[in-house]
């Protein structure tokens, strides 16, 4: 059994006050003290003390000057310090492995996707091993400031903690504490979120987030699912399936819009791709059969955005997941809210809009949830 290593960055965990400062100036980017007072509400004398403890611990870094446009000496940008601690972020699917070094201040500092035929442990653990060290190779720092890693896998929660039901592909991960099972075979701290929650918390922070602190992320996929994010924060609902978007259509009166069902589309017109994955990195959205299949799926996404926008009254909707933006850019004018618009002041509705992030959305989000568990704030 592998002996769990804690970084030497996580011995003096943020207080709360801390964690506040630490999550705004990661979704501002940079921000003066007096823009941290007023997103905080903490004093300005307790901002002064608590960023110079940050700026001592090496969390924080002095950024450029800013001029108020008055009199008087300018105002210096205060940063997060990206060597500080690193997460590492790995997406189980059906058909691939998708891993990211993210560094403390939301960077993508590595990135391995990995189609793999068969998804075992024995496999799976052993391309992890193989990337991490290649990840440490290029990035050395990563390798004692690294704070964990999380994981993102298909399919509903069964504890509310950290057994899954995923799809058949996944035989090996299904009706086992995950984070357990990843944590002894790498020998570090490991969290897990279905992918659907754990992209949420990527886009919160890295994100349509730094925008829009109330919305709902749709994942699109070789299923579909989703988050929900309130007040910054995700909402994980009592069993922590909350944002099962797919579930809202009854399979039996609606076919569920997914990349699968876009798979077979394309196929329908003599498009062959091999599966998810090899569609995707040769996608083309000019393909016979990709407009038919926005043709069969909008109303179902229409149906879905509008049972969202009257529950929830998000500020956006986001569509996401493995999602091409090219498709997404298609996809979304054909979208439509149901509403009555009863006089001339309808109520306020969403925007529809794509991810706002790069790479694999589940592989950023599941390395954000170690740097959220232990430095930022998501979950309620």
């Amino acid at each position: 059994m592998s002996t769990v290593q804690i970084p030497l960055a996580t011995r003096s965990p943020p207080t709360e006050s801390e964690v506040r400062i630490l999550s705004t100036v990661l979704r501002a980017g940079e921000c003066t003290q007096p823009e941290i007072v007023r997103s905080t509400g903490l004093s300005q004398q307790t901002v002064s003390r608590l960023v110079n403890d940050l700026l001592g611990r090496g969390a924080l870094a002095l950024g450029n000057k800013r001029s108020s446009g008055r009199r008087g000496q300018p105002t210096i940008e205060i940063t997060i310090a990206p060597q500080f601690a690193y997460s590492l972020g790995i997406a189980l699917m059906t058909d691939a492995l998708s891993v990211a070094l993210m560094d403390f201040a939301g960077n993508v500092v590595g990135h391995e996707y990995l189609a793999m035929p068969v998804m075992s442990r024995k496999a799976v653990f052993a391309r992890l091993r193989e990337i991490r060290e290649r990840f440490f190779a290029a990035t050395p720092l990563a390798r004692d400031r690294l704070l964990g890693a999380g994981i993102g896998i298909l399919g509903p929660c069964l504890d509310g903690k950290a057994r899954f039901n995923p799809p058949r592909a996944l035989d090996e991960f299904a009706m086992v504490p995950i984070d357990e099972l990843f944590a002894d075979e790498l020998g570090m701290p490991c969290w897990v979120e279905s992918d659907g929650n754990a992209a949420a918390v990527g886009e919160s922070f890295l994100g349509a987030g730094r925008v829009y602190a109330n919305f709902v992320y749709i994942y699109v996929a070789a299923g579909l699912g989703g988050g929900i994010i309130i007040n910054n924060r995700l909402l994980r609902g009592s069993h922590g399936n909350s944002g099962e978007i797919g579930r809202m259509l009854p399979w039996r009166n609606f076919q569920i819009p997914t990349l699968e069902t876009l798979v077979q589309c394309l196929r329908k017109e003599g498009i062959e791709t091999g599966g998810v994955s090899p569609m995707l990195a040769a996608f083309d959205p000019e393909w016979p059969g990709v407009d038919e299949w926005i043709t069969q799926s909008r109303d179902q996404f229409s149906l879905i955005a509008s049972a969202i926008a009257a529950l929830v009254d998000p500020e956006a909707i986001v569509f996401g997941g493995r999602l091409p933006r090219a498709l997404a850019d298609k996809l979304l004018p054909a979208l439509e809210l149901f509403d009555d618009a009863r006089r001339e002041m309808p109520r306020p509705l969403p925007r529809i809009i794509a991810s706002q992030t790069t790479y694999d959305a589940c592989a950023i989000g599941a390395a954000m949830l170690p740097l959220e568990q232990t430095f930022y704030a998501t979950m309620v």
